[in-house]
């Protein structure tokens, strides 16, 4: 356990000094295990000015398993389930010990930008998404408007 503290300690200080764009991070307390993080909807996305609320939970041997990431925020998104469940790779199968919280609050912004298909944990979305671009997006802001303002 000392290892995961220690890392994530030292996250913590990088976090502080250097956040990524549009997001913010920090302990719950003083459980370093346990994270509130804060992203800005991206620029010219449908969730354009929405702050959304994300938990993080760090697993006691990371950084050599992924946290496990969670929206609180309410979102209308392909890859985000409806429990708040992000289904990108990096958080999976693709997770490598040489990423950090702020690589992965990057990537999650990223995704809002860009759902990904392969990942989608909502089909009907994902359908509309590529159906229907504009109903999608139209969608997406209302949710937005209504949850994440």
């Amino acid at each position: 356990m000392p290892t995961a503290l220690k890392r994530i300690d030292h996250e913590l200080h990088d976090f502080s000094k250097n956040p990524p764009e549009n997001c913010s991070a920090g302990p719950v307390g003083d459980d370093l295990f346990h994270w509130q993080a804060t992203i800005i909807g991206p620029r010219y996305s449908p969730y354009e000015g929405g702050v959304f609320f994300l938990d993080v939970q760090f697993p006691e041997d990371y950084p050599f398993k992924a946290p496990t990431v969670k929206f609180f925020t309410r979102i209308y998104h392909p890859n985000i389930a409806e429990d708040g469940e992000i289904g990108l790779d990096i958080l999976g199968e693709n997770w490598s010990p040489a990423l950090t919280l702020a690589k992965v609050l990057l990537s999650v912004t990223s995704l809002l930008s860009e759902p990904e298909g392969r990942e989608a944990l909502r089909p009907e979305i994902a359908a509309q998404f590529q159906r229907t671009r504009a109903e999608f997006d139209k969608r997406a802001r209302e949710w937005t408007e209504r949850y994440a303002k």
